[in-house]
């Protein structure tokens, strides 16, 4: 069917049949429709994946929409915003063993290091997860070396406003974040959740820098270990998910890319399966035992045609609330770009789409939540969802 003729038969009670049927937590427990009412207003406590709102509304790298990514200005706006969890971050060691958060490990897209000639030696040319990668790379740097750089903007052709912000904020740790979220929690009397994610675990691992072991350390350390716990962790490596579920109780989330893909672990590791393998219900069950939940590219939800536009959904979100599993698919961004083809207005590369028709289309599927870029579109879209 079309999208349009989707987002016809979603409205009324069949949509609220769906988003009824999330399922949440891998113990298979149903939220019902105190739940979507629930996700209207109420603040997420600390009573684990049960007690967030749904959908949930996550901002990407922060609000990284309106600031530059990774920052302390994207994080704070982000709960401004009135985000449910804030994804901090994406992290990545240094040379000296300290974990921080960039999108990833080459930083010279995210940072003013270009600007420093001190550190004009320190740029190279790497093979990250089988690519080539020129720049400069977090574990070149200690920890005192990267705090004399400052986040700039990634994508200023799209988000050319953000460049404003250039320079103002420095590259955050893992454990500032970590304090960050206590901070938080008491000043807005509410529990503040965070969704870091391992970036490239094989191939630090492989530099005697492994991840795991270091965010499972700092967890421990602010008591922030448990089955309870805010935060959810999440990695494109479902080995590096299976190691974070010996080390410690955290909700934990496999991230999916395109369905031809495959997770670099595998790669290494000679195995042969896709994307496409795992998001078959055996596959699936795999997963469950050992994670809550995945974070699936918005593709694998609703594909694309060849034009770009919205085709039928799959049945990967009844495949995974049967294995038990959330889902938080990635990542709603206003800017024409990055929508499917028919909720584009116009060609201008920072202007906004029907993104709220986007919104409705996914949420219509009965996805458990969604990473955004701007997170107050996504709790107008919510509220549209649950009121309509």
């Amino acid at each position: 069917m079309g999208t349009q003729e989707s987002n016809e038969q979603a409205r009324g009670t069949g949509r609220r049949a769906l988003l009824g049927a999330a399922v949440l937590g891998a113990g298979g427990a149903a939220l019902g429709l105190a739940g979507t009412a629930r996700a209207a207003g109420a603040s997420p406590g600390s009573g684990g994946l049960k007690s967030l709102p749904v959908p949930t509304i996550i901002g990407h790298r922060g609000a990284s929409g309106y600031r530059p990514e990774h920052t302390f200005g994207s994080y704070q706006l982000a709960l401004d915003l009135g985000a449910d969890i804030v994804e901090a971050g994406d992290l990545v060691p240094t040379k000296d063993g300290h974990i921080v958060c960039r999108h990833e490990p080459e930083i010279g897209g995210t940072t003013d290091v270009a600007d420093h000639p001190e550190f004009a030696d320190r740029r190279t040319t790497k093979t990250l997860d089988g690519v080539s990668t020129t720049g400069w790379f977090t574990e070149d740097f200690t920890l005192a070396e990267l705090k004399t750089l400052r986040a700039i903007e990634r994508i200023p052709a799209n988000r050319p406003h953000n460049t404003l912000y250039d320079g103002r904020w420095e590259i955050p740790t893992f454990e500032e974040v970590l304090q960050w979220q206590d901070e938080q929690t008491r000043k807005r009397g509410r529990q503040v959740w965070i969704y870091p994610e391992t970036k490239h675990p094989s191939y630090f691992r492989k530099l005697g820098l492994g991840l795991e072991e270091r965010v499972a350390r700092l967890l421990r350390k602010y008591g922030k270990d448990r089955k309870n716990s805010p935060v959810i962790l999440q990695s494109f490596e479902p080995t590096s998910i299976q190691r974070l579920n010996r080390l410690v109780g955290n909700p934990l989330v496999v991230l999916l890319s395109t369905a031809n893909s495959r997770p670099w672990d595998f790669v290494e590791a000679g195995d042969p399966r896709t994307v496409a393998d795992l998001i078959t219900p055996e596959g699936l069950k795999e997963i469950a035992s050992y994670a809550q939940g995945i974070g699936p590219t918005l593709d694998l939800v609703i594909p694309r045609d060849a034009s770009g536009k919205l085709t039928r959904p799959t049945t990967l979100v009844t495949d995974a609330h049967k294995a038990g599993l959330v889902l938080h698919p990635y990542t709603m961004r206003n800017e024409n770009p990055f929508l499917p083809a028919d909720f584009r207005k116009g060609t201008d590369a920072d202007a906004y789409g029907d993104v709220f028709g986007a919104y409705e289309a996914y949420f219509a599927t009965g996805i458990d939540g969604v990473f955004t870029d701007q997170p107050d579109t996504g709790l107008l879209a919510r509220e549209d969802f649950v009121n309509d």
